[in-house]
């Protein structure tokens, strides 16, 4: 499992229901960011992209897309180029677990919803929130809390946001930046988080499972 590089995975989205959509996904590798913007038809905000990318370090590569599914497209093609064909497992927090989870099942209804295909063919994945919940001893569970009971505030500190409801409210009112900022503090959370867990945890406490589907 160490062998495999981590890449962190995280979305933001407009609500919980089947209806509502994928604003913001986001991948963390150790050298950069991936991000992938859904602008909803409205302005493009053109300067944004230079500005993350000049302003993030290690750098954040965002691309803007008109609407969901767009964005879920270009995901789609940057998961088959660059992380189905490498050495790494997929990382998230509370992403998909046995009992549930978020960012994979929505993801899931989403892509059917535009008649796209699953993607993450071949990867392993890791949830890391029972890790979390089960190895170590913390007060709370979510990640912002995990993340700051154990290794501080440094990446705190890049999110806009004091709740998630924030970024909701933030790109309906096309305000995309602080979204864009909130969702790279988050997958940069859930990356040091994991390498964390693998200082201090044996192979046997993470649940590794195939992301393949069966068709």
């Amino acid at each position: 499992m160490t062998n495999l590089e981590t890449v962190a995975f995280d979305i933001e989205t407009t609500g919980f229901q089947t209806t509502d959509q994928v604003t913001v996904i986001g991948f963390d590798a150790e050298i950069s960011s991936r991000v992938f913007l859904n602008i909803d038809d409205r302005r493009d905000p053109r300067t944004l992209k230079d500005r993350i990318h000049d302003e993030m370090s290690p750098p954040v590569v965002l691309s803007i897309h008109e609407n969901e599914a767009a964005l879920l497209q270009a995901m789609t093609e940057f998961v088959e180029s660059n992380l189905t064909t490498q050495e790494i497992k997929l990382v998230a927090y509370n992403g998909e677990t046995w009992k549930g989870g978020f960012d994979l099942p929505f993801v899931r209804t989403r892509l059917n919803a535009h008649d796209l295909e699953w993607p993450f063919h071949g990867l392993p994945y890791i949830d890391l929130i029972d890790v979390f919940e089960s190895r170590f001893n913390t007060t709370e569970t979510s990640l912002t809390a995990v993340y700051e009971e154990l290794i501080g505030k440094d990446l705190s500190d890049l999110d806009p946001f004091n709740d998630s409801g924030e970024a909701v409210d933030s790109w309906e009112h096309g305000d995309f930046e602080p979204v864009v900022r909130h969702n790279v503090a988050d997958i940069r959370r859930t990356r040091a988080l994991m390498d964390v867990a693998e200082r201090y945890c044996s192979k046997s406490d993470f649940s590794m499972k195939s992301l393949d589907p069966v068709a």
